[in-house]
């Protein structure tokens, strides 16, 4: 069952622009850093568990959510995939840009403008948990919308116990597997694994949770109602509230890559 104290209050259109807007500016101020600190972490593991969960024969169209300065880009590159990076900083996509000669989106995690039924796989390292709680659903459908038939999202978090704010300058949602499952299974994904990282670790040592989901088309009753997509969602959510109606459209916000509780490394 949730905790009900970890509910949070409804957040304005302003709020999420805060929100955006500082996340972003750490990576910002701390592109150069961030690569130097990060450029030779050992993700293979969730690379592999994302490529294993794909069907069909590569080479495969995926989605790097949050690329950051492009070190998965060229991984996947040389495993012969054909990826495409996404981040909103732009320090972040023009790195990524020159490091991995891949084509990279500068786009807000908030304003996804993702072609439907379009990619074999997402690959989220590290990025989904700055977004917050409740936008998480709306992102996933959107992405849900992204992926091909049969398509795989993969996503790595740092887990916790559902407790979402700030974390120095960066804004941070750490869900429980239960949580996250819930996220993902409302969104209409089907979980096809997960685990903790970094493996061979005791689970106190494992601040990483990962999980693969397979995009699931199921037909319905013509008098059944569908779900809405994340981009018809989107509207409806953003039209209904009584907050102010307009949706942040900054080019440059998102919610880019890896913020961490206390002890957390970058991954």
């Amino acid at each position: 069952m949730r905790d009900e104290r970890h509910r949070t209050r409804i957040l304005s259109a302003d709020d999420l622009e805060v929100i955006a807007g500082r996340t972003l500016q750490h990576y910002e101020d701390n592109a150069e850093h961030f690569w130097e600190g990060t450029k030779d972490h050992d993700v293979e593991q969730n690379i592999q568990a994302l490529l294993d969960s794909i069907s069909g024969a590569p080479p495969y169209r995926i989605l790097d959510l949050g690329c950051g300065p492009g070190r998965d880009l060229i991984r996947l590159t040389a495993l012969g995939h054909a990826p495409v990076g996404l981040d909103g900083a732009i320090a972040f996509v023009n790195m990524a840009r020159e490091k991995s000669r891949c084509e990279v989106w500068h786009q807000d995690f908030l304003a996804l403008d993702l072609p439907d039924d379009h990619f074999d796989g997402v690959f989220a390292n590290a990025a989904l948990f700055h977004v917050p709680r409740q936008e998480l659903g709306r992102v996933l459908r959107e992405l849900w919308d992204s992926l091909k038939p049969d398509g795989v999202l993969f996503s790595s978090n740092p887990r916790g116990n559902n407790r979402e704010g700030w974390s120095g300058e960066r804004y941070c949602c750490y869900y429980d597997l239960e949580e996250w499952r819930r996220h993902g299974e409302e969104a209409g994904f089907e979980e096809v694994r997960y685990y903790y990282r970094p493996p061979g670790k005791p689970r106190d040592q494992q601040p990483w949770l990962a999980t693969v989901w397979r995009k699931i088309v199921r037909t319905t009753p013509a008098d059944t109602p569908t779900p809405l997509s994340g981009r018809a969602h989107a509207q409806a959510s953003w039209g209904a509230s009584t907050e102010p109606a307009s949706r942040p459209t900054s080019q440059g916000r998102t919610h880019a890559m890896g913020c961490g509780e206390t002890g957390v490394k970058f991954d």
